[in-house]
């Protein structure tokens, strides 16, 4: 077992200084604990035993075994009032109880439309209000959500879709230069002419159900249209009863790896491997320590990464914390607005997100006096670039995480996008 001291000559011995090398103990060692504004090693933890390499880290947090569902309706019972959503490019605000109150719905609609328990439905699309929407929803329905990287072209798309046997797919009709429909139609040219939640596609055979988020298109559901179908007292009930048969050790997301050597991978995940992670992400953070003014997050990063969809939309409903989009794609001067403008205190990213941040033209003329820490992951930070992350966003609470090997981060690596 390393010391703090120990930790702080290897770190110097690699010339990051002193308060980095703190930080990145603190980060990257599970067995260590905050004691007000310190970092002390873990002695309950053990040593390895004779001679084994295996060891046993710090087990003073206790795993959680509840769903998804199950920690978004505590939070909504014991924070109804709270602000739960801010997505401001949709103008959407969503309380707690609000935002339940939709996701079940929705969970409701896509039953009623046919789709079940262990069923893949595809989200391909920028980050949205409707993403995590259908984050939640699916998880309240038992439907395995697979995260569909936004930039995909057809033949990525139909590899995806193939490889995990999606169902349905979500996506808006266009982002940037991406038109969706055309390019799934480049794959599936049946789809102009089929019924909606009909489809019988030769190269997607799986596919079934296409729902378009924003626009009324040849062979698709409104997703308004799938929303209003779970609304009725009926259906909903129909939710309870298949919630009963849900378990947290359930698959329930699919992310896919970057492929940068070679073919994406599906990382299947449970909702007691997410649940955990966003847990572990939050004690991290110190959320339960914190005052709920002080419980407001700035999320610039995708919803199709893991640091988007756990670290940010499961910390959010574990602890009660107001998650705060400020752009579909990532915009740094987005989100510098969104942290002056919505009072919020973390913010998270990857590195090179923080070095377009940081160098953003007119950066002294933001508020960020609210500011008191967040996440950094995706790739190595340089010292440097921690230490003007602290200084100058004022977010000493800062904590890295991921690192190599990491299971959390099993989408790849977001970049500016």
């Amino acid at each position: 077992m390393y010391s703090e001291e120990g930790l702080k000559g290897i770190f110097a011995t690699l010339r990051i200084e002193k308060e980095v090398a703190v930080l990145f103990a603190h980060s990257f060692w599970g067995v260590f604990t905050e004691r007000g504004s310190s970092v002390e090693a873990d002695h309950t933890a053990p040593l390895p035993i004779g001679g084994c390499s295996y060891i046993q880290g710090g087990t003073r947090l206790h795993l959680i075994n509840e769903t998804i569902g199950r920690c978004l309706d505590a939070t909504a019972q014991k924070f109804p009032d709270r602000e739960a959503l801010v997505v401001l490019h949709d103008n959407v605000r969503k309380t707690f109880a609000q935002l339940k109150e939709e996701v079940d719905k929705a969970a409701s609609g896509l039953l009623n439309i046919g789709l079940c328990k262990g069923d893949r439905l595809g989200m391909w699309g920028p980050n949205s209000y409707a993403w995590v929407l259908m984050q939640l929803a699916s998880a309240q329905a038992g439907i395995i959500l697979v995260s569909v990287n936004p930039a995909y072209q057809s033949m990525e798309l139909e590899y995806a879709l193939k490889k995990v046997g999606c169902k349905a797919l979500v996506f808006p009709k266009q982002f940037k230069t991406q038109q969706y429909y055309d390019i799934l139609k480049q794959i599936c040219p049946e789809l102009e002419k089929a019924e909606p939640g009909a489809l019988k596609s030769q190269r997607l055979p799986d596919l079934t159900t296409v729902i378009s988020v924003d626009a009324s298109l040849p062979g698709t559901l409104l997703l308004d249209e799938v929303v209003a179908a779970g609304s009725t007292e009926q259906h909903l009930a129909q939710l309870r009863h298949s919630q009963q048969f849900l378990s947290c050790h359930d698959p329930i997301n699919i992310q896919f790896t970057s492929g940068t050597t070679g073919r994406p991978k599906g990382a299947t995940l449970s909702h007691y491997n997410i649940v955990n992670n966003a847990n572990m992400i939050g004690a991290r953070l110190r959320l339960q320590l914190k005052e709920p003014k002080e419980l407001r997050m700035v999320l610039p990063t995708p919803l199709y990464h893991c640091l988007g969809s756990v670290g940010g939309t499961m910390v959010s409903v574990i602890y009660g914390v107001t998650l705060i989009l400020p752009s579909p794609g990532f915009d740094g001067k987005k989100a510098l607005e969104a942290i002056s403008r919505e009072r919020s205190s973390f913010l998270y990213g990857t590195p090179t997100m923080f070095v377009d941040i940081l160098n953003q033209p007119d950066f002294s003329s933001y508020d960020i006096s609210t500011m008191c820490g967040g996440v950094i992951a995706g790739s190595p930070a340089p010292p440097e670039l921690i230490r003007a992350i602290i200084n100058k966003l004022n977010m000493k609470e800062l904590v890295v995480s991921g690192g190599q090997g990491s299971g959390l981060w099993a989408g790849g690596r977001p970049g500016l996008g």
